[in-house]
């Protein structure tokens, strides 16, 4: 089968790439990643390391013409989570005006224009874009579905938590599947009843298998034109409209709550440490102890803000150390560094106690070993980086069924 071309938008180091073209099915033909806050390109440096700097781009992609952008079958990328709501329409153009610097009205702006649009979408976003922003829960992916919609695509979508089906860590995220109405694939997925799409012949649920919590399948139509989806969706409502797993076509979203259907191997923490000799700098001195214990502890305190006004604070316990016969808790970009956090994972270990290296946290999100290390690129920027990668064993197994699907279709 011929590889299927595919367009990779906010890159970061590769973890998309990574995925599907070890699945031999895929091939990126170009790579976008730009990283507004730095002057040093860091993500973009590793990028180019270890997949070559042809048809890698390393600039704003909302200034990025979309005729320098090759044609191809798949669009994917992890996008950043912002307020995506619509400012306005323009009147004799084909869209809308998302707010500037929007990165989503990028991917749009990309699938309009182009004349050869990917037929295929493959994107992963924070799992809260579900139920974004706080006054009007759902909105942004009910915008998001509707802009796809008018484009010509249906949607299916998961929220997955890659420890549920074996993988060494607990981190939540939204995938979502695209396919062009001109596809073998939205035909089948139109023959399908929404319920054997979602359970059983879909993408997703063939990749990752689900049972559900409830029979009840919600439905509800989004008709509205953007604009108005964007002042009126779902205002003062309490709830999301939109469960863990859902599809969209024709105007119409089904939406349920499922639970994973998993009992394969499951890889834990202590799977994934390195063995042999640490290096000192990763163990923590016994002098700061109480200062992790500290922070790692529950809390009922008062407390004053700069303002003078005093304020009653209090949270849980987190687990200290970290247990190492469960999957890790979720990566943050904060993880690197020496300072004392109530977020960064440390371990128990004969020598004492000590933070996690590069290296494993390279594994909890299933990359290869030192796929980030580079001259000049410090440790605690490493662990940004896996902060903000996903699991590569997710999109691995979904890309592969995938392109099953799109081959036998």
């Amino acid at each position: 089968m011929k590889k299927l071309k595919v367009i990779e938008l906010f890159a970061g180091v590769g973890g998309f790439r990574l995925a599907l073209e070890d699945t031999n099915a895929y091939s990126v033909v170009y790579s976008n990643q730009w990283e507004p806050s730095t002057k040093t390109q860091h993500a973009s440096l590793v990028y180019e390391a270890r997949f070559g700097k042809q048809n890698h781009s390393n600039k704003d992609i909302s200034e990025v013409v979309t005729k320098d952008i090759p044609d191809a079958d798949m669009l994917v990328g992890g996008f950043p989570c912002q307020d995506y709501s619509v400012a306005t329409t323009l009147q004799n153009s084909k869209g809308l005006i998302g707010k500037k610097g929007v990165l989503w009205w990028t991917i749009h702006r990309i699938l309009s224009e182009k004349k050869n649009a990917p037929k295929y979408l493959f994107l992963e976003n924070v799992d809260r874009l579900l139920k974004s922003p706080s006054n009007q829960r759902g909105r942004d992916f009910a915008i998001m579905l509707k802009s796809l919609d008018d484009l010509g695509y249906a949607v299916e979508w998961r929220v997955i938590n890659a420890a549920d089906y074996g993988m060494p860590q607990r981190r939540r995220r939204i995938f979502f599947l695209g396919y062009h109405k001109s596809t073998a694939l939205y035909k089948q997925f139109k023959k399908n009843t929404p319920k054997e799409w979602i359970f059983e012949s879909g993408t997703i649920t063939s990749a990752f298998p689900i049972s559900s919590t409830s029979s009840l399948i919600t439905s509800f139509t989004i008709d509205e034109d953007l604009v108005s989806l964007s002042e009126n969706f779902n205002v003062g409502a309490k709830l999301s409209p939109f469960q863990n797993t859902g599809v969209f076509i024709d105007g119409k979203v089904y939406t349920t709550k499922t639970t994973p259907n998993f009992d394969g191997k499951r890889t834990v923490l202590e799977d994934i440490l390195e063995k042999g000799n640490i290096a000192e700098e990763y163990y923590i001195k016994e002098n700061a102890y109480e200062k992790w214990e500290y922070l790692k502890g529950a809390k009922k305190e008062t407390r004053t803000a700069k303002t003078g006004y005093s304020y009653s604070y209090s949270e849980g316990r987190m687990i200290f150390p970290d247990a190492l016969d469960n999957a890790s808790r979720t990566i943050i970009t904060g993880e690197g560094g020496k300072s004392p956090s109530r977020f960064k994972h440390v371990i128990q270990t004969k020598k004492g106690l000590r933070r996690l290296t590069p290296i494993e946290l390279e594994r909890l999100n299933m990359f290869p070993d030192n796929h980030t290390f580079l001259e000049g690129i410090s440790n605690t920027k490493r662990a940004f980086f896996m902060g903000n990668a996903l699991v590569v064993g997710v999109v691995q197994k979904i890309g592969q069924i995938l392109a099953k699907k799109i081959s036998e279709s």
